[in-house]
């Protein structure tokens, strides 16, 4: 039989291949050309795994590990290497997947106690599954079939995140006998999967897999302690809400009881926020600073609007100063390594004025308070005049909040620090988590339709370079905070799916976003939509939706 051959368009050249050749084979061709490893190829800006063959002329280019999208396929394999390892040395026990820790992802299992040489031996085991170079491979069920079998085999889990889905089928993997469900792609076979560490902590195991900013290579950061604890706390809460799932938040939407789930919830946050002020109520004498920082989207401006609620109940009197008025004159602003000026580098800031006012503030003194015009790019004095007197306290809000060189010259006794973020424990299933990232870019997005005319597309090109300045200036400094706030709702992800459908459907397939608004568009469909009518105006998801009384 003849060969057919067919021109295809590879990382902006042209070739002729056999038509029907795997994206794993034309990867050999360019991977001298990555700084690290590929684990997928994007085929007309849509995502394919390796082992898809190529049957038309097309654009080709190739994910590797510098990227969201090929880490994401990377740690999905791993999850699933770890899964097996584990049954193959437990096979009457389960390991769950639980939540992100800084550099790895943390599990634990099921009525079974780890020791520190159980991880050793699941750490082997992998290792062996690696050498052995084993394909994933991927299989395809009639949605209907899946349901029957998943309730036949007792994976309640699984049967919940696919019992309300539309789609006809539903797709799973296999290894070496070992079946699973993992909602995204794999890499083709386990060996690719050579770089990885296990780690015992806290009677669980942390996988540990490289980092977009450092792909070819296992850091070695520290567990952040007081992130692991809201972690726990945050199961706390899903447990007294009885939804640690998908499937289960489902079908409190799919009986009518979401509008008492919704209240629920939102007293968890009002409880807690009302700790905090309590908190700093009962050391009033010594705070005269309360710093607020955490990542894009976290909810920082609605909590800090709610704590000066509760700091009012409590008898305090709020004050809040911006740190974007202390802005250096635009001429003077530093620039990143493109050459283009860095408003989120802690330089951009006048440190030795706004140390100077702080100090005078802290020490009862008055200040003159500045304003910067961005029209201009010059400080302004428009007779706003500051003291902390009368049980007066100070709020600040922003990006560096817990970088020590922002408030360097302010008495560390003085200042409460507060870090704010959307922080999940509740997955999709034992092995599927929902990234907090996801939950955060979701939201942003929302919001910057809504509120700040930026199209979905724009802030899906934006989000790496928001995320690297997230690792630069808030992610470093995390555990200098006092205290940490969840800002994540459980039910959320139910009424954003409403507002982020709309958006993501609109990226057509000639767009270079195409690929990662259908990632995202996939993964909401596990969510039944849930409308926003019982959602309280000082909601910190108002802040994203709309409809909050703090604009």
């Amino acid at each position: 039989m003849q060969k057919e051959y067919i021109d295809v368009v590879v990382e902006g050249q042209k070739i002729r291949i056999e038509k029907g050749t795997l994206l794993e084979t034309i990867s050999k061709n360019v991977m001298h050309e990555k700084t690290s490893l590929i684990v997928a190829g994007i085929v007309n800006n849509e995502i394919k795994e390796l082992t898809y063959p190529i049957t038309a002329e097309c654009d080709i280019s190739f994910v590797d590990m510098t990227t969201d999208d090929g880490i994401r396929i990377y740690q999905r394999s791993l999850i699933f290497l770890l899964v097996k390892a584990f049954t193959d040395i437990y096979p009457d026990k389960e390991i769950e997947i639980r939540h992100s820790v800084s550099r790895g992802i943390f599990f634990e299992p099921v009525d079974l106690e780890l020791d520190k040489e159980d991880v050793e031996k699941i750490e082997k085991r992998m290792k062996s599954l690696v050498e052995k170079d084993i394909p994933f491979r991927k299989e395809v069920l009639p949605t209907e079939k899946a349901k029957e079998r998943f309730l036949r085999d007792n994976r309640i889990d699984r049967y919940g995140a696919i019992k309300y889905r539309e789609k006809p089928h539903v797709s799973y993997y296999v290894l070496d006998g070992t079946e699973d469900y993992f909602y995204g792609y794999m890499v083709p076979s386990t060996g690719y999967l050579k770089l990885f560490r296990l780690e015992y902590y806290n009677c669980g195991i942390v996988l540990i897999s490289p980092r977009t900013t450092s792909p070819n290579i296992l850091e070695t950061r520290e567990i952040p302690e007081k992130l692991f604890q809201i972690f726990t706390e945050y199961r706390k809460w899903v447990s007294i809400l009885g939804v640690d799932n998908v499937g289960k938040l489902n079908d409190i939407v799919e009986a009518g009881k979401i509008n008492e789930f919704i209240r629920i919830s939102e007293a968890l946050h009002e409880k807690k926020i009302a700790q905090i002020a309590d908190m700093i109520y009962d050391e009033r004498e010594r705070i005269k600073v309360i710093l607020i920082a955490g990542p894009s989207s976290s909810g920082k401006t609605t909590f800090a609007q709610r704590l000066s609620i509760q700091l009012r109940v409590n008898g305090l009197i709020p004050i809040n100063i911006s740190i974007d008025d202390y802005f250096v004159e635009k001429k003077d602003t530093p620039l990143d390594e493109n050459g283009k000026p860095d408003y989120e580098s802690v330089e951009a800031i006048d440190l030795k004025l706004f140390n100077e006012q702080l100090n005078s503030l802290v020490q009862g003194k008055e200040v003159h308070v500045p304003f910067y015009n961005f029209i201009t790019g010059k400080r302004e004095y428009r007779n706003n005049k500051l003291n902390l007197n009368g049980g007066k306290i100070l709020i600040i809000e922003g990006i560096h909040g817990l970088n020590p060189r922002l408030t360097s010259e302010v008495d560390e006794n003085k200042k409460f620090k507060i870090y704010v973020s959307a922080i999940t424990s509740m997955r999709i299933d034992r092995h599927n988590r929902i990234p907090t990232t996801d939950l955060r870019f979701i939201r942003r997005m929302v919001r910057d339709h809504q509120f700040r005319g930026c199209p979905p597309e724009r802030t899906i090109e934006l989000w790496p370079s928001v995320r690297n300045g997230e690792e630069k200036n808030i992610f470093p400094f995390q555990e200098e905070a006092d205290i940490m706030f969840n800002s994540s709702l459980i039910y959320e992800l139910g009424v954003l799916k409403s507002y982020a459908l709309p958006l993501l459907r609109g990226i057509g397939p000639e767009l270079p976003q195409y690929s990662e608004s259908r990632r995202l568009i996939e993964f909401l469909s596990y969510f039944l939509a849930i409308g926003c009518d019982e959602i309280p105006p000082n909601s910190i998801l108002r802040e994203f939706i709309g409809g909050s009384c703090f604009r």
